[in-house]
């Protein structure tokens, strides 16, 4: 077990409508300051699948696409001890300040990767936010229950948000 921050900024625009959070970044995302950097970690995949858009390989692509769409992410953990990158190891949360990203943004929809994410986004954000989050399945690969069809057809709720 490790303690471990958040180390970049949450990607956004002021006309944001959408917040997609995970849990924290991975060791490979926090190299990379890129969220969902891992290449086994069908997110990039699956968002760019289901917007219709060529899969983004530069952290400039993805920043296009979650743009054009007015989607924000990050994270609900700013801190915490955790074992490599397994959501199941984490504790001694300390969350991201997402009211504060709520403010700056047009944010009326919350999506939550995950169980972990959702339950660490009810725990630590809710009651200051107000935002019922919509939980979606994990595309870690990790999540071996999902195939990536299967996310595809969970991730499509995405279709009508960005409308």
């Amino acid at each position: 077990m490790g303690i471990v921050y958040h180390e970049f900024g949450p990607w956004y625009k002021n006309d944001s409508r959408i917040l997609i959070l995970g849990t924290i970044p991975s060791p490979k995302s926090r190299k990379e300051e890129c969220y969902y950097a891992h290449p086994q970690n069908r997110f990039w995949k699956v968002i760019s699948n289901v917007l219709g858009e060529n899969y983004p390989h530069t952290i400039q692509d993805k920043q296009t696409i979650l743009k054009k769409y007015h989607i924000a992410l990050w994270d609900v953990i700013y801190k915490c001890e955790i074992m490599g990158a397994s959501d199941s190891t984490i504790s001694n949360v300390i969350p991201n300040d997402i009211k504060w990203l709520i403010k700056k943004t047009q944010i009326r929809f919350i999506i939550t990767t995950g169980k972990k994410a959702h339950e660490l986004y009810q725990k630590y954000c809710f009651d200051d936010v107000l935002i019922q989050d919509i939980c979606l399945p994990s595309t870690s690969s990790a999540n071996g229950r999902y195939s990536f069809n299967m996310l595809i057809k969970a991730y499509n709720i995405l279709e009508k948000l960005v409308k």
